[in-house]
């Protein structure tokens, strides 16, 4: 058995012959487990009179539940990728530099990217439809670990693009060559990278409330 099943079992079994919490914490402390171990050890359990003990519920992964999310996270990133590949075109053709001309390259991108949106965007929707009535009807599932770390993750990569966007705004405008196409480019990189920003605060905001 390994030691922190040992601990586990032990810590059950005292709970259920009606130790109290101190009792046991100073038992497992001077046998030397750490205190960081014999928190979480008391903590996997219910706070309660009740015997036998209550075990608290515990974040659980499923490959199941890693595709489904790990496919969110891809087509939300493939489309909102695309959304600034194409409106940072849009505003290539609408508001461009002097002697630039709109090349034949530019197309294909703005056509891959069309493309792209066609397919992803639906994806995107129909995953996070799918994904949020399976939470509706088994609330456990907010404490999915790869759900969490995606989220996290997906707003860590937010934040440093909108810094990012925000430094080099400010450094165009130090440097003297603000354009009006500069700006707009970096309205929508903002607007982009916030938009994922919120919906995966929301996200992850529910899941600590369920937590």
């Amino acid at each position: 058995m390994r030691p922190s099943d040992q601990l586990a079992e032990f810590t059950r079994e005292a709970l259920k012959a009606g130790r109290s919490r101190d009792e046991i914490s100073q038992a497992l402390t001077e046998a030397g487990w750490a205190g960081n171990e014999v928190d979480e050890a008391l903590a996997a359990w219910v706070d309660s009179p009740f015997t036998p003990p209550i075990p608290r519920p515990r974040p659980q992964l499923s490959a199941r539940e890693a595709f489904f999310y790990l496919l969110l996270f891809g087509a939300l990133g493939w489309t909102a990728w695309h959304v600034g590949s194409l409106l940072f075109q849009a505003i290539d053709v609408l508001v461009p530099k002097a002697g630039d001309k709109f090349q034949g390259w530019e197309r294909d991108m703005m056509r891959f990217s069309i493309a792209s949106l066609i397919v992803t965007t639906p994806l995107f929707l129909w995953l996070h439809t799918r994904v949020s009535r399976d939470v509706a009807r088994a609330p456990g599932k907010r404490r999915s670990p790869v759900r969490k770390w995606l989220g996290y993750i997906a707003m860590f990569l937010a934040a440093t693009t909108i810094l990012g966007d925000l430094v080099h705004l400010i450094y165009r405008l130090l440097d003297g060559d603000l354009t009006l196409q500069i700006t707009l480019k970096s309205g929508v990189l903002a607007a982009v990278a916030g938009a994922i920003f919120v919906y995966f605060r929301d996200q992850v905001g529910r899941d600590d409330d369920a937590a």
